[in-house]
């Protein structure tokens, strides 16, 4: 299997992972509910483990918010962990420009630039979260401590 950008910084940094796939279907527009369906059917896992990668505009340029992909994220809530007075959702193409993965598998993991990033609190109650690899249809298992760790995040409550 091909390493990701993502897959390629968990390996280096000596994380423990489990890369999950499931056949995409191109035309798929919500990648969250996507992932939630295909890992709840053939693996079993629980939704609330499924997280989803978004990346958002702050003041000051962007940032990392990683929320239940069953959630809807609360902007107020990421701006007021962030210590910005705002956050609105990045435009797609500034998302991919910057992270170096396209919409639907951008990955917490192995992005071009490290940005300010912040994990929905919810995490912490799992042995382990499931987030994109870095490719539609490519999940990869991490202990909530591991995921946090490696992006420099901090946790608040960012559920809407």
């Amino acid at each position: 299997m091909a390493a990701t950008p993502g897959i390629a910084a968990l390996a280096k940094a000596g994380v423990p992972h489990e890369v999950l796939t499931f056949d995409h279907d191109r035309r798929e527009q919500s990648f969250g509910a996507e992932a939630v369906r295909a890992l709840t059917e053939a693996a079993g896992i629980e939704p609330g483990q499924i997280y989803k990668t978004l990346i958002i505009a702050v003041p000051n340029g962007l940032a990392v918010a990683i929320v239940p992909a069953t959630a809807r994220l609360s902007l107020k809530a990421a701006a007021a962990a962030l210590g910005v007075a705002r956050a609105s959702m990045a435009e797609a193409s500034v998302a991919e420009k910057t992270t170096g993965y396209v919409v639907g598998a951008v990955s917490p993991f192995g992005q071009r630039r490290r940005l300010p990033t912040v994990v929905d609190s919810g995490a912490l109650a799992w042995e382990r979260v499931f987030c994109s690899a870095g490719r539609r249809g490519w999940e990869v298992a991490v202990a909530p401590q591991d995921l946090i760790r490696l992006t420099g995040a901090i946790t608040a409550d960012l559920r809407a």
